[in-house]
This record gives C-alpha cells, structure tokens and sequence, in this order.
C-alpha cells in the first residue's frame, strides 16, 4: 500500500489538527492532493519523513509500519476501530513498545547551539610572557546538546555535550585551553529538583558566583540549595572543575544571600576555595593558594538599562607584589539586550574592571585574564559588547577588552573576540 493513499485514509477516518499546520516535507508541494492530509498528519505527531525531510508517498509501505502509523492514530484519540481489526495482530505485537516510546519521548527534550567563535590577543608586558607571545588568535566551532529528562513532577535530569573544533592551531600558547579541549565530550550531568520549598543541583553542573559569575563562572562537582523568592538564600558545596581539564582547588564551599526590593536588587555573599595545585617557584608562585573571597552586589533596573555595582575582598596574599592590593569592584551598564526569539534585537553593554589579587577565580568575561592573576595582581579596564539576534536563534556578539595589571599596569592584553551562534 503507497504511503500518500494511507494518509488519506487515516485523516478520512478521524485524525484532527490545526487547518492551519506547516508542511514540513519538501517533496510534497503546496498544489498536491494530499498535502493538507499530510500537513495535518504530521502536525499531530502521526506520520514523519526521513532524515533528509522528504515524504516519499510514493514508496510501498510494510504491514509493521502501517500499524505503527495506526498505533500512534490511536494515541492520539482518533477512531481507528476498522483499521485497528485490520492490523490486530501487528499491534498486538508493537503496541506496547510504540505505547512506551512514546510516554517517554514526551518526557525527553533537546535542545542545543552551535557558534562560531572568533578572537584576537594582543599582549605587551609581562603579560607576553605568561601568554607564550605578543599574538594570539582563535577560530572556533562549537557545538552543544543539552538532553533533558522529566524525571517526575518536581525533578529533571539535565545532561550536556559539547563538541569543540579549532581551525587554527596555537601550539605555542601557554593556556591554549580550547585546543588542548578539542573533541566530543560530556560536559554536564546532574539533577535539577525541589524537595517542598528548597530548590536543588546535585551532580556537574554550570556554577556562577557574584553577580552572573565575577568570581566564579565554570564547571562544578557538588550540591547547590536554594530557598526564596523575593529574598533568597542560597549555599553550595564541591569541587571546581575547568570546562577543559583537572581542578585547579580541591574543593570549594559558600553562601548567599540576594533581595528584591521593586527596581533594586541587592545581594551579599562568601566563597571559600581550597588549594589542589600550587606552583612551586617562578612568577606565579602561589597563585592557587587558598582564597576567602566576600562580594556584595547591587542592581538598578530602569526598565531597558541597569546599572550594577559588585564589591570584592580577598585574603590571598601574593607572592610577586608585596603589597598586592585584596579589594576591587567591577561596574556594568547594560541597555536592552537580544533576545533569540526576536529577530531584529538587540543590546548594548560597558563594564570597568579594578580587581584586587585573589578576587576572581574563573571570571565569565571573554577577555580570559589570566595573565594577571598567574602574576599575583589584579586587574584594571574595561570591556564593551554590543548584540545582534538576524533572525530567530541566530544571534551575534562581538566585546572588546582592553586590560592592564593592576599592580604592574605595563603588564596589558587587548581583545576582540565575537562569535555568530545558531540556537535549536
């Protein structure tokens, strides 16, 4: 039996969906027969192309996948009872497998991007030195799959695969972390969930601090709780692990706490790090000593812009500068903002950074300073982003850094660094 005359059958005998459903196949034109049957049918999850999303009506049909087509009918409530007596002893045999792919394929969602990722390094100073030279740049492809499973009512599984490839080769750089990452890996895999009125992350997930991430903003192994909403206390306990490789601290631990009052948000919070790899001698002896860090943070929100204001202390001493400043703060101005589901978007930003030693771990900037924070200092400058959403899910960035060390301020990096990314 030919595919199209089945799917006139099936609709003819009861399977609904909007009049108004898309036809996804591209070999079944507008002006066919069958294409408001076949619309509608696919719509309702009943019939599917193949790979290459073409249709095919033309192609000979087994009874196995007639009954298929006949069990996810009856799935959807249709009145197939003709059809059904016809096919019993098929969907005697794939009724209960069809039944139980299909409750779980409603359970199961995923979701995805893939960009393209371009930046320029240039370093003068001391800064050369811990970069491996006065010039680097970076051509990437990366690609992310998030699977997420419906455990239940108040639980979800949430997984992460990321794909890297770089088009360029750097062997030359000291911290060339997006080569030395290149391949297909899992990046994340743990429960999100509620027990009565406390939120929780248990297993490898994404972890920001301070503000959207200017202590910390990477991988984590461990438990994070939450409890509130309007006033929100929040604690967390682990072990910091890098996108691309080992932990660079053994084991981490904090608390927060953020309000809402109307425009104002305000926060404050304590992270403690432990060390798991330390330099013996050179330039960036003990940087990776055990840090306290204290933040508290405030935002304004004026309807498009906000204003935002992060505080950090430090009690990491630095081996390089005695009289290394612990203090800095971080001032960010934002304007609108892109969003994937609206094409024509778009967004503006300016932070200024003057960050004490010891303030940032694994800062969420692109501008990636760890040329000053190996040297014992902080860091000073500032950074400047712009966004852009073309057409649904298909957004573009592009920042501008310019950095300077705080106790050495010849120690500099600029950076360009933008990225084009598709969203599914």
């Amino acid at each position: 039996m030919k595919k199209s005359l089945v799917v006139a059958m099936a609709l003819a005998i009861g399977i609904t969906a909007s009049a108004s459903a898309a036809n996804p196949f591209s070999d079944v034109p507008a002006g066919h027969w069958a294409y408001e049957s076949i619309a509608k049918l696919a719509a309702a999850g009943v019939v599917e192309g193949y790979p290459d999303s073409t249709f095919r009506g033309d192609k000979l049909m087994t009874r196995y996948e007639m009954a298929q087509i006949v069990a996810k009918a009856m799935a959807k409530g249709a009145n197939v009872d003709r059809l059904a007596s016809e096919f019993a002893e098929e969907l005697d045999a794939l009724g209960l497998r069809v039944a139980k792919l299909e409750k779980k394929s409603d359970n199961v969602r995923i979701t995805g991007n893939f960009r393209y990722h371009y930046s320029d390094y240039t370093y003068s100073g001391k800064a050369k030195k811990f970069n491996g030279g006065e010039k680097y740049e970076q051509q990437v492809l990366r690609t992310r799959l998030y699977i997420m499973g419906k455990v239940n009512d108040n639980w979800t599984y949430v997984s992460m695969f990321q794909a890297v490839h770089s088009l360029m080769e750097n062997k030359n750089h000291v911290y060339d972390t997006i080569t030395s990452g290149e391949g297909v890996n899992f990046q994340q895999a743990y429960l999100d969930g509620r027990l009565g009125g406390v939120k929780i992350q248990a297993g490898r997930y994404n972890f920001t601090t301070a503000e959207g991430g200017n202590i910390y903003d990477s991988r984590m192994d461990g438990l994070g709780v939450s409890y509130g909403k309007n006033l929100r206390l929040s604690g967390y306990y682990g072990r910091p692990t890098d996108e691309f490789g080992g932990p660079v601290y053994d084991k981490f631990w904090g608390v927060n706490l953020e309000g809402d009052s109307g425009k104002l948000t305000l926060g404050t919070g304590y992270s403690k790090f432990y060390q798991a790899v330390a330099v013996a001698d050179g330039d960036d002896a003990g940087w990776a000593a055990d840090d306290s860090i204290f933040s508290v943070n405030a935002e304004y929100n004026f309807g498009d812009a906000a204003l935002g204001l992060v505080y950090l202390h430090s009690n990491l001493e630095s081996a390089n500068y005695k009289d290394a400043a612990k203090d800095g703060y971080v001032v960010n101005v934002s304007y609108k903002g892109a969003k994937d589901s609206q094409p024509g978007s778009w967004g503006l930003g300016a932070w200024y950074y003057f960050l004490g030693h010891g303030n940032s771990i694994a800062h969420t900037m692109d501008g990636y300073p760890a040329c000053f924070t190996r040297d014992g200092q902080g860091f000073k400058g500032y950074q400047l982003a712009a966004t852009y959403t073309f057409a649904k899910n298909i957004r573009t960035t592009l920042e501008y850094f310019d950095l300077r060390g705080r106790e050495d301020s010849d120690s500099r990096e600029k950076v360009l660094w933008g990225q084009l990314k598709f969203s599914f």
